[in-house]
């Protein structure tokens, strides 16, 4: 009981100490409200505004037509370019697409002969690109048979190909990169909390005086570990809630409770993670430099931005002992297809396991600081 006291009063004392430094309260309040708003409503993945040229060799109701089918919301109102500017205005980057409609194409069309169109891509725009080419190859398929059934003769298919798409019906990338966000703020500020109380203990000498009472580095570090995360279970939670769910509008269709869970789980590691880097590092510039890459690499790696499958097999296999991509794992299966804990009890499993390493290597690495700093 002494020892759960002791822990309960040094966490305790850990949030008076975040409330006087300001600056990582602002970090906390701007990570968990604009950090995760802004980027959902200003770096959209999806096809949006993308710039489109036509030259229209033929001039034609076919062509006209496939002309005005390039509408607002998904690309602007097309330009009409000559043939021979197409090099030059690729060239400039003027435009993402320039569709080249050659000569006779709907006469070509009508006598049933296979006339190409040639759509130039500007793949610099990675995301507009791929998008944005089958988007375009799928309104100049559609205006084709539209314009063959007035005519009175259908183009013949195969296969009707019917795509649904679940989860995330519109295909929105707010939906996906609100929650993605908030993954993202918990992974860095977890890390930045948890190291810079350790370097802040040892900066302002209050380590020393802490050595001098009768507690372990055990106690120590799990105050650290259970007050610094729950400032960020809490403003995790308000996040989802109120940025998330309530300005974005993004619905979740599973628990949050269990959520919740998961996400104390992994800021058990992850905090324990912050210590370890603290306890090597002996500045807070020194801190940053060691935590920002690895804060990188679990961002980029965890299955979150990209997935796992196209990833080489061995970083697949690499990256399981990292708890952000069990984390990522969880809570897209919570969150967006309303998975209940026997489905992610794996995951959780995982969490806890790599957690459990992390902390006692921080443990050990804490220790050897404590025994440094009273010799």
């Amino acid at each position: 009981m002494q020892r759960l006291a002791n822990i309960y009063r040094l966490g305790v004392k850990e949030f008076f100490s975040l409330r006087r430094d300001l600056v990582m309260v602002g970090l906390i309040v701007y990570a968990f409200t604009y950090a995760v708003y802004a980027p959902t409503q200003h770096a959209q993945t999806e096809l949006k505004n993308a710039s489109v040229a036509v030259v229209d060799e033929d001039r034609s109701q076919l062509s006209q037509r496939l002309h005005d089918a390039l509408l607002q919301p998904l690309f602007q109102p097309p330009a009409e370019l000559a043939a021979n500017e197409i090099d030059a205005a690729m060239d400039s980057g003027s435009y993402t697409f320039v569709i080249d409609i050659p000569p006779k194409f709907e006469a070509d069309v009508l006598a049933g002969r296979q006339p190409e169109i040639q759509i130039n891509v500007d793949a610099t725009a990675m995301t507009h690109a791929g998008h944005g080419a089958t988007y375009l190859q799928q309104i100049i398929a559609q205006e084709i048979r539209e314009f063959m059934r007035g005519k009175g003769a259908a183009l013949q298919e195969p296969v009707s190909l019917v795509v649904r798409a679940k989860f995330n019906p519109n295909l929105n990338s707010t939906w996906f990169m609100g929650v993605m966000q908030i993954i993202n703020m918990i992974t860095l500020l977890a890390i930045m909390l948890s190291g810079a109380a350790l370097i802040r203990e040892r900066e302002h000498g209050t380590l020393e005086h802490l050595l001098v009472m009768p507690l372990t580095p055990a106690e120590i570090m799990i105050a650290k570990v259970w007050a610094n995360g729950l400032i960020i279970v809490i403003a995790a939670t308000l996040s989802l809630k109120v940025v998330v769910q309530g300005l974005l509008a993004v619905p979740i269709a599973g628990s949050v409770p269990l959520f919740v869970a998961g996400t104390a789980l992994y800021l058990f590691s992850v905090t324990a993670l912050g210590i370890f880097l603290a306890t090597i590092a002996r500045s807070m510039p020194q801190f940053g430099l060691l935590a920002l890459p690895i804060f990188t690499v679990m961002y980029l790696l965890s299955g979150g931005t990209t997935p796992l499958d196209s990833m080489p097999r061995w970083l697949q296999i690499a990256m399981q002992f990292s708890p952000s991509t069990h984390f990522v794992s969880l809570a897209q299966a919570i969150l967006y297809r309303s998975a209940g804990f026997d489905l992610v009890w794996p995951s959780f499993a995982a969490v806890t396991a790599i957690g459990g390493v992390f902390f006692l290597s921080a443990l050990v690495r804490f220790r050897k600081t404590v025994s440094e700093a009273q010799t």
